[in-house]
């Protein structure tokens, strides 16, 4: 039995979760509304303010599938009952980030700047001009999105400089050497 798989999902207050019986999950609370679709081999019940997850055998692709499928179902209850958050941190001289209405515009060192569009779900704020927050209620969404960000300039290992998710470490290399 998948140690991951076997573990309820608990449904906090304020939050519903739908299974239709094509396997269509719907959940929704306080901050918006999740919906995926989930393998049908794979069965999935409401029961006393949780969600159950089984599955029908114990082939090799139903016990993979068995504790993916609770731990998306659990990133979208947290998701839309907590929200996620990615923070990004801007290292470099000049490099700063500012937010012009939902679209946040990165000044990198380029000859440009850089203007990303905040897409469905995902909102931008920058607290500092130096970090850049990303938040959404989709865990894969948020995370896409500050990749993208990053892949702008990623962080070099020669100075540090570039855009590094709060806490990355980056490991740094000894530069050339004079005679």
């Amino acid at each position: 039995m998948s140690r991951i798989g076997r573990l309820p999902v608990a449904i906090p207050a304020g939050v519903t979760v739908n299974v239709t019986p094509d396997n269509v999950v719907t959940v929704k609370g306080p901050k918006g509304e999740l919906v995926r679709k989930m393998h049908n081999d794979i069965t999935i019940s409401v029961e006393d303010n949780s969600v159950i997850v089984t599955r029908s055998s114990d082939n090799k692709d139903h016990r993979a599938l068995h504790g993916l499928t609770r731990a998306l179902i659990n990133n979208m209850v947290t998701g839309v009952h907590e929200g996620y958050q990615k923070t990004l941190e801007l290292v470099g001289v000049g490099y700063r980030a500012q937010l012009k209405g939902t679209e946040l515009i990165l000044n990198l060192g380029y000859s440009h700047p850089i203007e990303i569009k905040a897409i469905d779900g995902i909102k931008f704020e920058v607290p500092e001009a130096t970090k850049v927050l990303v938040k959404g209620i989709s865990k894969e969404l948020v995370g896409e999105v500050a990749a993208v960000i990053r892949s702008k300039r990623k962080p070099e290992p020669y100075k540090g400089k570039g855009i590094r998710y709060q806490g990355e470490y980056i490991r740094r290399k000894e530069g050339k050497t004079g005679k």
